[in-house]
This record gives structure tokens, sequence and C-alpha cells, in this order.
């Protein structure tokens, strides 16, 4: 990753005025790939803004058993992509983002690997005030800073096992060795943040 992108964004408001500039809506197919929405939840702290991410719970049923990712899931009919994000993250770490600052959206992806296409709503919160309640989908939270997302060695191209194939692919290596790299649709949701300023 070339530069420093996304130094120089330290608020709130400054993530909600550049996310004004995105053009995300993903036209309705009832042909076209499975609807998702994640929500990417910021922490803004004294010295970085952080970035919270789940691991999913190994499950044989789930293609992404044991990926990191951002709380979210399948759109259920008639609901809108930032009403499932809500929803997903209540029912998966307990925290309520109506309470939360609604930053806006990034663009809408449609997987590499699965015919999903993923709508990502972007929203602010206070960690100190969120007491995680993991349902039985997650089995860790945890929040990365900013500044260690950016860090250009963590970019790296890594192997990873997706559907019984072995695959090369862009990721990052986050701090701790005990986490699987961060890579497919979520590396590519986080690369748009880091790449708005």
């Amino acid at each position: 990753m070339s530069g420093t992108p996304f130094q120089s964004i330290t608020t709130f408001q400054q993530i909600a005025e550049l996310l004004e500039e995105q053009e995300y809506s993903f036209k309705s197919d009832p042909d076209g790939p499975t609807r998702a929405a994640v929500a990417m939840i910021l922490h803004q702290g004294p010295d970085d803004m952080e970035v919270l991410f789940i691991q999913r719970a190994a499950h044989d049923l789930d293609p992404w058993s044991g990926h990191l990712a951002f709380p979210g899931g399948k759109l259920e009919a008639g609901e809108r992509a930032c009403e499932a994000a809500r929803r997903e993250t209540l029912e998966e770490v307990g925290l309520d983002l109506n309470a939360a600052r609604y930053l806006g959206r990034l663009a809408d992806i449609v997987g590499a690997n699965l015919p999903v296409a993923v709508s990502c709503c972007v929203f602010g919160v206070d960690k100190l005030l969120f007491v995680p309640a993991l349902n039985e989908e997650v089995s860790e939270l945890f929040w990365v800073s900013l500044s260690e997302l950016r860090q250009p060695e963590r970019h790296v191209m890594a192997p990873v096992a997706f559907d019984d194939r072995r695959l090369e692919v862009p990721a990052i290596r986050l701090p701790g060795l005990e986490h699987p790299v961060l890579w497919g649709i979520t590396y590519r949701l986080l690369m748009q943040l880091l790449e708005l300023g």
C-alpha cells in the first residue's frame, strides 16, 4: 500500500463528509446475487480511530467459518441494508446501533468466490459504553487501530483456504499471531475506508 491513506482523517465528522460522496447503491435483482449487509463500527479514541472485527465461529455449513469479518448477514424480505446491519449486529454481538452515530455507506461490492452482494454501513460508537454479548455465530470480538491497519508491512499476499480451495490473496496480518489474516469481502471494504483520505 503506498502513501499513508486516511492519516489525516481523525473524526467521525470527517468520515461522514467523505462518505456523503460515495455511490453505494446496488440495484436489487431477484435473479441476482444474495443481498447481505454488514456494519463497520468505529471508535474514536484519543489518539487514533479503531475498527471492530469479529471472528466467525467454526461451523461446517458456514463458508466463512473461522474468518475475520464485520457483524452482518443476509437481508430479510423488505429490509433495507442498514436495517439488516443493525439487526445482525445486535444479534451477533449485542450492540444496539440505533444509539450509534450513522456515518454513511461504502460502495457495495459483489463477492469474488460466492454470489453475494454486500452493503457496508459505517457507524461511530463509544466502545467504553459497549458490553459485548456474542451469540453462537461469533467466537471473538476485538478492536484494531487504523494506524496498525495502515502499516505497509501488514499488507501481504497470503495463502487462504475457501470452500476446499487454496487461494493466494491480498490480505492484512492483524496484530496478534492468534488471528487469521483479514481477506476477501471484509478486506475489500476496509480498503475502501483506508483509501477515502
